[in-house]
């Protein structure tokens, strides 16, 4: 492994989150159950997660917020996979390499065919990103 892939133990209580291929491919993600039985996600801003100018990319920031609002679905309707329907997301400020960003999604509202979740992405304090989004669960439970 090249000496700028080497990612630092994460954070006290969060662990490896091995998920689908696509996200294992651009992971690795961590997770953790806090105390108010919330999901809390994490992934440590490697170079190959950034663009040009070393900051996390669009494109990964919107992967990880996707997983991110994704569980809290998971969670809200007994553990069924879901696919997102739309999801809106704003750049807020950017996520640089070398950095823990730290995701949490929340269920806002819940109808017989639809979930609306939001979430948020950050570095400490600082806000990275936000996001609504609205998912289809399946008639499948994950395994």
């Amino acid at each position: 492994m090249a000496e700028d892939e080497v990612i630092p133990p994460p954070p006290e209580g969060f662990s490896h989150s091995p998920r689908g291929p696509y996200t294992t491919h651009n992971g690795p993600m961590f997770h953790r159950n806090s105390a108010d039985g919330t999901y809390q996600h994490a992934f440590f801003v490697l170079p190959r997660h950034c663009n040009g100018m070393g900051f996390a990319h669009g494109g990964m920031i919107a992967t990880f917020m996707d997983g991110v609002l994704a569980r809290a679905v998971h969670g809200a309707t007994g553990g069924h996979a879901s696919v997102t329907v739309h999801l809106s997301l704003d750049y807020l400020s950017a996520g640089r390499k070398g950095e823990w960003l730290f995701g949490e999604g929340r269920v806002t509202r819940e109808t017989r065919d639809l979930v609306f979740v939001e979430g948020r992405i950050h570095a400490g304090e600082r806000d990275v990103a936000r996001a609504t989004a609205i998912f289809k669960p399946l008639r499948r439970k994950m395994p």
